[in-house]
This record gives structure tokens, sequence and C-alpha cells, in this order.
């Protein structure tokens, strides 16, 4: 008989690709946060994820309203964390952000597996799984950003309602694949999710950068480009 998947291991399925999106994204912004703070928005991020699961385990059987209502909870928990008076209009907050979404996406993985019940003689529904627990990782990272960066202007509003509104696609698919077992759908979660990354860092996390920096950056980019 097959054994499950252990919580520990997916556990660690969800925190590392994590903790290598941060390694990579904050590339570039050296000087411009405090490692001790990515650390602890990172645990946090985690914890808070931890809180949001055990709400959504316990109304997972509202049906469609999940679609909308889960979007906007996840999206509070990050704004209540972020959105202290000593952050406000300080870049970091965009840094920080990233740093607290992506530990709130890691836990995503393990209760994925878990409430999914998956075996390891289950290869397929196992990879699809992960693909899909990356892609969640990838959007609370997104929608980190864009709170911390809301907060950052004093548009929080403004991009609180668009961290939302990019949420709302991924609990759709969530929706379909719990109701409807649709698990190929999970494939559509992390190309989502690598869209919606990849225009956050690399179009709204730059404008915390100088003028100066932003175009030594984005000349780099092209530089690495052309050597490819």
């Amino acid at each position: 008989m097959s054994d499950f998947v252990l919580p520990q291991a997916s556990l660690f399925l969800g925190i590392i690709p994590a903790l290598i999106l941060l390694y990579i994204s904050l590339k570039g912004y050296e000087g411009y946060y405090k490692d001790k703070n990515v650390f602890l928005t990172f645990v946090v991020g985690i914890i808070a994820g931890f809180a949001s699961v055990l709400f959504e385990t316990f109304t997972i059987g509202i049906g469609i309203l999940f679609i909308i209502l889960f979007p906007v909870i996840e999206q509070l928990f990050k704004t209540i964390i972020l959105n202290i008076s000593r952050l406000h209009e300080k870049r970091e907050t965009t840094v920080y952000g990233l740093s607290l979404g992506l530990g709130f996406g890691s836990i995503f993985t393990p209760f994925s597996m878990i409430t999914s019940n998956i075996q390891t003689g289950e290869p397929y529904l196992l990879l699809l799984v992960i693909l899909g627990s990356v892609g969640i990782i990838l959007l609370h990272g997104t929608t980190g950003v864009c709170i911390g960066y809301g907060i950052y202007i004093g548009k929080l509003s403004k991009y609180f309602i668009f961290a939302i509104i990019l949420h709302v696609p991924v609990t759709g698919v969530i929706f379909l694949t719990t109701y409807y077992k649709v698990e190929y759908l999970q494939i559509g979660l992390i190309i989502y999710g690598l869209i919606i990354y990849w225009y956050v860092t690399k179009k709204i996390m730059p404008r915390i950068l100088p003028q100066n920096q932003r175009k030594k950056r984005s000349k780099k980019e092209v530089e690495i480009k052309n050597s490819g």
C-alpha cells in the first residue's frame, strides 16, 4: 500500500521554493531592506498563512462564495500586518510585502497535500499539486508586493483591490479542482502565477529604486538577454 506524503516533507516543499524565489527576487535591492525584517516578515507570513488555512478549513463548504470571500480575507491578513505606522510611506515596505507574501503562500503546499490525501504512489497527482502550490506561492508573493507598494505610495485601497482581483482567478481554479475534481487545471495556476509574479517584480518593485538605478537594472537585464 502506498505511503502518504509526510506533512514535514510537504512543509519543506513549500518553504524551499518560497525562499529560493525570495533570494532571486531581492537581487539588486541590497541596501533597501534589513535582513532581519525580511526574515521576520517571512516567518510572520508562514504563521498568518497557517491561520488563514485554519479559517478556510472550517469554511470550505460555503460553495461558490469561496471564490470572492477568501481573496478578501487573505489579502486582509497581509494588509493588517504590513499597514503599521512605521512602515507607512517607506519604500522597503514593498520588499517586506514580498517576503510576507512568499512566507504566507508557502504554507499552502502542505495544506494542499494533506487535504488531497496524496500518496507517494500517485506521482502524477503529486506533481500537479506541487505545481499548483508553487503557483499559489507566486500569487501571494505578487499580492504582498502590491499591498506593500500601496502602503509605500499612500494608495493602499487601490492596490488592495488590485491584489484581490489578481487572487480571484486562483480561487476560481481551486473551486473547480475541489468540487469538480478537474486536477489538470493546477497547471494553469503556475502559468498564471509566473505571469503576475514577473509583472510585479519587473514593473512594480523597481519603482522603489532611484531613477539611475532603474536604468542600470534595465540595462543589465538587456545585456544578460543579449549574451544568452
